[in-house]
């Protein structure tokens, strides 16, 4: 049994918490320096976790978005940054493994993400339309079998540590907004100039700095389906669970220090109830809420995934839009509660019960996609569709 043999044999729980335990001990440093969390990414090519969701046939392991989820979880509890990484890449990844599998060169694009564990980034946000997913400015000119593309990208997640980024744009310079193509271009096929530093409060290992993107490939590189159908039918809902998985790590780390900081505070008085006991009971329901609201959105999505009629529904969208919601609001409740519990040594860096790199990497979950966007495009399909409220639907 050769190497690559030998690490997928192990269950991608065990590889994923072995890159955990890297990600871990340069968390604090890499939210420090706002730097590339690059020995996490290491370790994940090392255990073979970038090309898991390819299919068996083109050299992946045919990963279910259940399983990704729980490695981004178990990631999110070592380093907000390395698992938002891992997240994107793996949305971007399900992008290609949905819409591309019946294409030749996307067939054969998978199969080098799988052989070279190749790090996909994204550019879908603009200058002049920010992060609406769904409109595009730019558009991208087929000439012969060569596609150019010209992007004002104001965020391209780790745009210069990637192998590969996605980019959506407009289908052909007449078309509207909304219809668009996302296309691969490979490094070395695009150039990047930097135009915005990515400085910010939280999540600042992901290094999504924005650039003045040019690009020149193949136009065969363009994926074959409208974006619209790849946003609602793998996007959407691999967005929004593998991002909630995430925000769920983030919380369950905050939870386990303040479980730490409580049962130590016990055994210096024992026969006492501390005084952050009542408020940790707390946060283990809300933690609970969260993992049940993500689980609920996988059984849902598992569901959908064989009827492209399902995926592309309204109450689809409102469900995942939901999932988004919950998530990115209660983790805030839960990490602010378990920065209470652990009073002063919470709020001080460099102690066990941390919790100042938790609560700025949970502000972004609000804003990548704005809660806001997302409950303006929620309430316009409630004004045409009926709420699903059976507790089996």
């Amino acid at each position: 049994m050769n190497k690559i043999s030998e690490i997928k044999a192990m269950s991608l729980v065990e590889r994923a918490r072995r890159v955990a335990a890297v990600a871990s001990k340069h968390a604090d440093d890499v939210d420090a320096k706002g730097r590339f969390p690059q020995e996490s990414i290491d370790a994940m090519k090392a255990e073979r976790l970038l090309g898991i969701q390819i299919p068996a046939a083109f050299g992946g392991e045919s990963a279910s978005t259940a399983e990704i989820a729980e490695i981004c979880s178990i990631l999110g509890q070592a380093c907000a940054a390395a698992a938002m990484t891992f997240s994107m890449h793996q949305i971007k990844a399900s992008s290609v493994v949905s819409h591309g599998v019946d294409a030749s060169w996307h067939q054969d694009f998978m199969k080098r993400i799988a052989a070279e564990q190749l790090l996909l980034g994204s550019a879908t946000t603009e200058g002049g339309i920010g992060g609406n997913l769904r409109n595009s400015i730019c558009a991208i000119e087929v000439d012969g079998d060569t596609c150019r593309l010209e992007k004002d990208a104001t965020v391209i997640s780790y745009g210069e540590q990637a192998d590969a980024i996605l980019v959506t744009s407009r289908a052909h310079a007449d078309a509207a907004g909304s219809d668009q193509v996302m296309t691969v271009f490979l490094k070395g096929q695009y150039t990047l100039e930097k135009t915005h530093v990515w400085d910010t409060l939280g999540m600042r290992g992901t290094c999504s700095d924005g650039f003045l993107f040019k690009a020149e490939a193949p136009a065969e590189q363009i994926l074959p389906k409208p974006f619209a159908e790849i946003a609602a039918q793998s996007m959407l809902a691999n967005s929004h669970i593998l991002w909630s998985a995430v925000w769920y790590g983030i919380a369950a780390d905050a939870v386990n220090r303040a479980q730490a900081f409580v049962r130590g505070a016990a055994r210096k008085q024992p026969g006492t109830v501390p005084p952050g006991a009542l408020r940790l009971a707390e946060v283990s329901s809300l933690l609970q809420l969260v993992k049940s609201n993500v689980q609920a959105a996988l059984e849902k999505f598992e569901a959908a995934q064989a009827d492209e009629e399902k995926l592309s529904s309204m109450a689809f969208a409102v469900a995942m839009n939901n999932v988004k919601i919950a998530s990115s609001q209660t983790i805030l409740t839960i990490i602010n509660h378990c920065m209470l519990i652990c009073g002063i040594l919470g709020y001080k860096n460099g102690t066990p019960f941390s919790l100042g790199r938790h609560l700025r990497d949970a502000h972004s979950a609000q804003l990548m996609i704005s809660n806001d966007r997302i409950l303006g495009n929620t309430s316009n399909m409630l004004l045409v569709h009926k709420q699903d409220t059976s507790l089996l639907g």
